[in-house]
């Protein structure tokens, strides 16, 4: 869908409906959380690979991202910052054409002690998503849900 030229201004009359698009985008959102939440519930975290290229994601994310502890809460704030997205966007420009959705947007727990909830959930691309769950599960922090999920 094209809305013109950068700077073009939008005609409300010659719009597709946004409402339905923003529909459909939470609806793939949140199948895309609670499938992977499913998963997570049949296996452990640290034996799950969510991408080919997973060991690739987790060396450049550890890289790119040295300070980034799994096991705190993620500073929202400090991620959406300008310097935030400016980070994200160049980290995850490296994956335009190798991952699927690599931009779409979906929904990521601030820690990964919490299940997902209103406070605990964050909105994030599809890379953060990726590069965050892929640093949690070779750490084991995701392995309670499973174990919660068998006891």
């Amino acid at each position: 869908m094209s809305l013109g030229p950068a700077g073009a201004s939008l005609d409300p009359d010659q719009a597709e409906n946004f409402e339905d698009m923003e529909k459909q985008f939470a609806v793939k959102a949140v199948q895309h959380m609670t499938t992977y939440w499913a998963i997570l519930e049949k296996m452990k975290g640290s034996q799950l690979r969510l991408t080919k290229m997973d060991d690739e994601i987790y060396e450049h994310f550890k890289s790119s991202f040295p300070e980034f502890d799994p096991k705190e809460t993620i500073d929202e704030n400090e991620m959406k910052s300008k310097e935030g997205k400016e980070r994200w966007r160049e980290f995850m420009m490296a994956y335009e054409k190798k991952i699927d959705d690599y931009n779409f947007g979906t929904m990521l727990r601030a820690n990964p002690k919490f299940e997902y909830g209103e406070k605990e959930t964050i909105f994030a691309m599809r890379m953060q998503f990726y590069a965050i769950e892929i640093c949690r599960n070779r750490q084991g922090l995701n392995d309670w849900i499973y174990e919660q999920a068998h006891s």
